[in-house]
């Protein structure tokens, strides 16, 4: 029998061969990946600075750790190039050479990649972006030659206030800047966003908002950000986090049906036979939620899957926690196609918003503050799936 493949080296690569391995010790198994294939989880490198952790105490096994762990080959420094879906073959290069490999299942866990900002100036190819342990090497190995300390972030979303928490608390002076009036815009109804920017604001974090960047120019040890309103700030590094955007381009090629991410069932099935999709790359039955415990899900069920046992993935309601212990938030986001009215109840330490539907069912809430945070367990068995079990 020919392999099974794992394109990506990720939480969700990763994490699927753990669970598949947990259902069939001896079936071939090989994975590809562009980098080191190091093991570490990704959420980590937000906090990595308050927790005290160099880069090197981030990953917690190599590829030769992972290969002998997990009974795989793991091919590094490799990218698949050409996937012939009818044929179930593909083929990658490795050091300059084409390898050509036959496989019996596929699955692509290719994850997403930073969406950069079309930026004109000098110290625009200077901008760093964080998304992988290699990134978060190169932009720590920058942060500690500077003497001096003010970083620029490039949006208010998830990360970009995770980053800005945790280099405010360590010393940094960071400004965020957006074109969003309010941060974590697409998750936060405005006046729970108020609250929360009140927060980090108190906890010496600066926001820019409804404006975006226009240049970035060098002069001498640091930067001028220039913004679209017309001002302009100093910064010694320049960080952008404004979002990240699914890998396709392979899946694409391959005549594999994609939107937003790679479009996928509740079996992670694609439209191609044997070719499954999993992470942040993948749209399951239209929902991209690039999260942790989604991950979990579609690994624990596509392991399933694939030694037969023809499991589809549930998306219990999974609320997500967001690292800012300057303004302690956990976020259940409302389904997009959803219309909801917010309920909102205030705590000495912030406040508890409940997003209601048309028949009074919670859809989706917001905790700010350890008092609201308390309230998690409850409110989260009151919501729905948002993709039942199926039998």
């Amino acid at each position: 029998m020919q392999p099974i493949v794992i394109v990506g080296s990720g939480m969700a690569g990763y994490t699927l061969a753990r669970e598949y391995r947990k259902l069939n010790k001896e079936q071939e198994l090989i994975m590809i990946c562009a980098d080191d294939a190091a093991s570490y989880a990704k959420p980590t490198l937000s906090n990595a600075l308050a927790g005290n952790k160099q880069p090197a105490q981030i990953a917690l096994a190599d590829a030769t750790k992972m290969a002998e762990q997990l009974n795989m080959r793991i091919e590094t420094h490799a990218w698949v190039n050409h996937i012939d879906a009818e044929k179930h073959q593909l083929s990658y290069v490795q050091n300059q050479q084409t390898v050509e490999l036959g496989y019996s299942k596929l699955i692509l866990a290719v994850g997403a990649n930073p969406i950069r900002l079309a930026i004109s100036g000098d110290g625009s190819d200077d901008i760093h972006v964080v998304n992988s342990l290699t990134d978060y090497r190169a932009f720590r190995e920058q942060l500690d030659q500077k003497q001096d300390k003010r970083i620029a972030i490039l949006g208010a979303g998830l990360i970009g206030c995770e980053f800005a928490n945790d280099l405010q608390h360590t010393g940094y002076q960071t400004t965020v800047i957006d074109l969003a009036p309010q941060p974590l815009g697409r998750l936060l109804p405005q006046y729970v966003a108020e609250e929360f920017q009140k927060k980090l604001h108190e906890s010496g974090i600066k926001f820019i908002l409804g404006t975006t960047v226009e240049k970035i120019s060098k002069v001498k040890r640091h930067y001028v950000v220039t913004l679209e309103n017309g001002h302009s700030l100093a910064a010694d590094l320049v960080l952008c986090a404004v979002g990240l955007q699914p890998n396709i381009d392979i899946a694409k090629h391959a005549k594999i049906e994609t939107s937003r991410g790679i479009l996928t069932n509740s079996l992670m099935e694609t439209n191609q036979p044997d070719i499954y999709a999993v992470g942040d790359c993948a749209e399951v039955n239209g929902l991209l939620l690039p999260y942790v415990m989604p991950i979990m899900q579609q690994a624990r069920a596509l392991a399933k899957t694939l030694v037969g046992q023809h499991t589809h993935v549930h998306y219990p309601a999974m609320p997500v926690a967001v690292k800012t212990p300057a303004a302690p938030l956990t976020v259940l986001p409302v389904p997009h196609n959803v219309d909801v009215n917010w309920e909102t109840e205030h705590f000495e330490d912030g406040m508890l918003s409940k997003a209601v539907d048309s028949e009074g069912t919670i859809r989706g809430f917001v905790l700010l503050g350890a008092t609201a945070a308390k309230q998690r367990l409850a409110l989260t068995k009151l919501v729905p799936d948002l993709i039942p079990p199926q039998a």
